[in-house]
């Protein structure tokens, strides 16, 4: 019908990248104010403000399960928010700022090295390095079962890791040009 059922303000910013939880009851706004704002989709109210990072958020996501939301900004860091009280629950990465790193999207990196920084998001520990593209990273997704990562680059490919082993099993080609998202 094109009606439009909410207009959700509170941002005192761009907001530059948006996420629905599974259960599509709340949506999550990241903006260049350095906030993140959880919004109830039935009501049209904010739910909660995630306030802790120093710089713009850039890229944000729920889990499979909607309880957590990860956050990637500007500042060098990924963090992982409680949904249900809207806390910090883990800061997954400090990347060195003399090495030109942005955190690009969900649980993972952008690296000088081309590859992609796999964390366990409740310990904060190093899982893995996915490595394989030729120029460097630019968005990196889970499937909703957890099974498998998937990668696109400035190289022209896609990749597809399976996320048990960190193995890649497929390698996708064809575009002339890079890859700047995948879903």
């Amino acid at each position: 019908t094109g009606k439009c059922y909410h207009t959700f303000r509170g941002h005192s910013a761009e907001i530059v990248c948006l996420s629905f939880n599974p259960q599509s009851t709340l949506l999550a706004t990241g903006s260049m104010d350095t906030s993140a704002k959880l919004w109830d989709l039935e009501k049209g109210e904010e739910v909660a403000t995630l306030n802790g990072h120093s710089a713009e958020i850039i890229a944000l996501s729920f889990n499979t399960t909607g309880d957590r939301i990860i956050t990637g900004s500007f500042d060098h860091t990924v963090a992982v928010w409680d949904v249900g009280t809207g806390r910090e629950q883990n800061r997954l990465i400090k990347i060195p700022t003399n090495n030109n790193a942005t955190v690009n999207s969900k649980a993972a990196m952008q690296c000088p090295c081309l590859c992609v920084q796999l964390w366990d998001a409740v310990t904060g520990t190093h899982i893995a390095t996915l490595a394989g593209h030729s120029k460097e990273v630019l968005d990196v997704c889970f499937d909703y079962a957890g099974q498998r990562i998937a990668t696109a680059s400035a190289d022209g490919s896609a990749r597809v890791y399976n996320a048990g082993t960190k193995q890649c099993i497929a390698k996708l080609e064809g575009h002339e040009d890079e890859i700047s998202k995948v879903s």
